[in-house]
């Protein structure tokens, strides 16, 4: 995911959302499903917008073809021409399907973004 982040590969980042993922980044309504997942995923990392994530301490409680888990993120990012630097983590359902294990759901719980 932070790779596909860091590309800017706005296909790459999607896939691995099930077809009706969501990902809440806390800042507007959840995103629900593929196709508005492009778009919000198109506007956050186009443009002048660049995210840097850095994710570790993956925790991951799997139950059968479902699992939850958490990671913790350290950002760097370009917003509206400000850098900026962020903590928090993620909060994340998975669900294997036939392509693998993919999000079902994806939070971002930011404890700060400041500027740099």
């Amino acid at each position: 995911y932070a790779d596909a982040v860091w590309r800017r590969d706005v296909e790459g980042a999607v896939a691995l959302f099930t077809d009706d993922g969501t990902m809440d980044t806390g800042d507007r309504p959840p995103i629900h499903g593929r196709a508005a997942l492009v778009d919000a995923y198109r506007a956050m990392v186009g443009g002048a917008n660049e995210f840097l994530p850095f994710v570790a301490n993956h925790v991951v409680d799997l139950d059968a073809d479902r699992a939850r888990g958490r990671c913790y993120l350290d950002l760097r990012a370009t917003m509206d021409g400000q850098r900026r630097i962020g903590g928090g983590h993620y909060e994340d359902q998975y669900r294997r399907t036939d392509a693998g294990w993919r999000f079902a759901s994806r939070k971002l719980v930011l404890r700060f973004l400041d500027p740099a």
